[in-house]
Parts: C-alpha cells; structure tokens; sequence
C-alpha cells in the first residue's frame, strides 16, 4: 500500500486567481480578501477541499478572486446553498462570505438558521453599514438618522447589532475584528476556521465611496486604543493607550472605570469566550462608542455537536438499524400508481 504523499508547500500566490479584482479603489475589502488568501496555506488542506460561497454584493464577488471552489450565489441564500454542501460533502472546508445587507435583510432567516443549526461553517460578514453595489441605500446595519438615497430625510430604522443576532441565535462562536487592522483580522479568521461549528466574525469595513469614515471614530489607528477594547480569554478588560481603563459589571449593566484610586484590574471583567450561557457576551456584543469602548475579539467560543455531526452519526445508526436500503424499493412503497 502506498503511503499518502504530504501535501505540497502552498502559498499565497497559490490562493489568487487571475480574475481582475473589481472593487473600488481603496476598498476595505481588499484587506479582506488579502488575509483570507494569506490564511488559506497555514490551514494546511487541499484547495480542492476549501469552498468559497457568497450571495449578492460586493463582498459576495471573493469567490472570482480565491483559487479554490466557488459559488457566487442568490441574494440572502449563501447561508442555505454552503449547509447542502457541508451536510453532503463533510469534509470539506466551506466558507460563506457575505455582506449586511445580503445576510440581514432579505437573507436573514437563513443566516439565523443556520447559526443554530450549528453547521460547521465559516461565516464572514463584510459591514460596511450601506448598500455599496446597488449605489448608497441604508443597510440594517445603518445607524439612525443616516441619510442615503432611500432615507432623504435619515433613516427611522433600528439598526441590526450583528453580533448580538448571532449570540440571540446561540452561534457557538461569535468574533468581531475591522478590516484595517490586519494582523487582528487574520488571528480572528484563522480561530474562526479552527472551531467546528458555525463561526461567525463581522469584520467592520470601509465603503469609501458611499459611507466613507463609518467606523473611523472608534476605528481609525490614531484613537483605537482609546476607543476600543481587545477582548482576550482569561484576561480583564482593560483598554486605553495606558492601559488605565477597564470595563466591570455592575448587575447587568458595563461600566467603565479608570484604574487606581481604589479601583484595581481584579474588579474588572475577566472575558471567558467559553461561556455557555450567552448573556456576558450579549452584553459585550452591544457595547458602542462613545458610550463604552467597541468589543473587538472572540466574544464567545463554545463547544457542542455541529448538525453535519449529528446527521452522519443519525445515518449510521439507521444504516445500522435497517440496513443499506434500496432506492427502487424506496420508490415503489407507499401511495404509489402506475400510469397506463
């Protein structure tokens, strides 16, 4: 018997197609697609074993770009199209790549179902907070008050808080990074990829022709430190370029506080990512600027069977149960009729 040959080195260059990447100039989601291309060779599989699938939007026109297989799908229905494959082809690594408006509106049930079914799949939603290919409408994600080209007088909507959608949908993995600050990105796709079941990471991108600077008041590299804080399991939250501010629970309620002056890092919230119980991660979740520093990080990381699971060993015991069965005899049972 011939022993498996290791697989060849690959690198980035092995992950870029030669497809003309057609975003706007100065895009976040090129960042997006280079983290993703840089990540796909320290993942160690085949290409042939790693499946790209997007809906409709800008971010849904990755898959042209990753050397690997694809499907550039229907609006809203990546989330349904990516669980047939991974319940039929198991050991293939699936990714669904998806946009605020493609997965929240009109593909918001699917995305909900599928986090909980716990499917074991990489979910990336782009968020931009704006209709970016269709030319500037408000998103779910807009805030209130966003004027755009289908809300002249600003928008009345509540916006959608992705992250909490998916905890509400009890996602067992839930991470949050932006897409200019690379090396968070990458660490955040590549423990997303590492988890079996549903991941789900929303990564805060720019669309600078449409909604240019949405995120750049918490966001930008000059007041990040200040204005963000980097979620790490078993670790305070402390932020701040000195390190002197923290977040602690008062009941329900996130505070922030400065250290000293009687406060100290053990009264401040140690992040536990594995948490059964969603509820300190729903608070995190809906943390916002200018009122609390923006969660970045793995908000929850909990371990349960994933459907694919589930399902192969339901087979098994049926199989063992009843045998291999016969489709022609599957057929031919039941209420069946002949046509003369």
């Amino acid at each position: 018997m011939t022993a498996p040959q290791p697989l060849p080195a690959l690198s980035r260059k092995d992950f870029v197609t030669d497809q003309e990447v057609r975003w706007c100039p100065g895009c976040g989601d090129y960042s997006i697609l280079a983290q993703t291309q840089k990540l796909m060779p320290e993942l160690n599989i085949p290409q042939e074993q790693i499946v790209f699938i997007s809906g409709i939007g800008c971010s849904s026109r990755l898959p042209y770009y990753m050397n690997t297989y694809g499907f550039h799908s229907i609006h809203g229905r990546a989330p349904t199209i990516a669980t047939g494959l991974k319940a039929s082809r198991p050991e293939l690594s699936v990714w669904v790549v998806t946009g605020d408006g493609d997965a929240l509106s009109i593909g918001g049930n699917h995305l909900i179902h599928a986090m909980r079914r716990n499917i074991d799949l990489v979910i990336v939603l782009f968020n931009n907070r704006i209709y970016g290919l269709t030319k500037g409408q408000y998103s779910p994600t807009s805030e209130q008050g966003k004027v755009t080209k289908t809300s002249p007088l600003g928008s009345i909507d509540y916006p959608i808080n992705a992250c909490s959608l998916a905890l509400g949908a009890n996602a067992t993995f839930v991470a949050r990074s932006i897409a200019t600050d690379t090396h968070h990105l990458i660490s955040t796709l590549e423990r997303a990829s590492q988890h079996k079941g549903t991941s789900f990471v929303e990564v805060f991108q720019n669309c600078n022709v449409f909604n240019d600077g949405a995120f750049d008041s918490f966001a930008d590299k000059a007041v990040r430190p200040d204005r963000t804080v980097l979620l790490e399991h078993g670790k305070p939250l402390v932020y701040g370029k000195e390190n002197n501010r923290g977040i602690r629970l008062n009941g329900t309620v996130a505070e922030v506080v400065e250290t000293g002056n009687g406060v100290s890092e053990a009264d401040l919230l140690i992040h536990d990512e594995k948490m059964d119980d969603p509820t300190i991660a729903s608070i995190l979740a809906r943390m916002e600027y200018p009122e609390h520093p923006v969660p970045l990080g793995v908000l929850r990381a909990f371990e349960r069977p994933s459907y694919d699971e589930l399902m192969e060993e339901q087979i098994k015991d049926a199989v063992a149960e009843q045998g291999e069965g016969d489709l022609a005899t599957l057929f031919s049972e039941g209420d069946t009729w002949v046509v003369e």
